[in-house]
């Protein structure tokens, strides 16, 4: 099971991403965008336009992990 580390902070993107990115282009927009560290520990969390799917990013401390989770129904609010 890949966990993070103790201490970590959660970063949501308020704005729908283009869900053909994979985790090099996420990672490209935490570091050019949001100005922060992809490989810091903390989770940064996108979502697609319909707003029923997530990709979040992670550093595990040995490679960058990115998971992905599709709602069925109504999706995210």
């Amino acid at each position: 099971m890949i966990s993070p580390a103790g201490n970590f902070k959660f970063y949501v993107a308020t704005k729908p991403v283009d869900f053909r990115k994979g985790m090099d282009g996420l990672a490209a927009i935490v570091l050019n965008e949001f100005e922060l560290d992809p490989f810091s520990g903390a989770i940064f969390i996108f979502r697609s336009k319909r707003a029923d799917r997530l990709k979040p990013i992670v550093w595990d401390g040995t490679g960058l992990v990115m998971t992905y989770k599709r709602i069925e129904g109504k999706g995210f609010e």
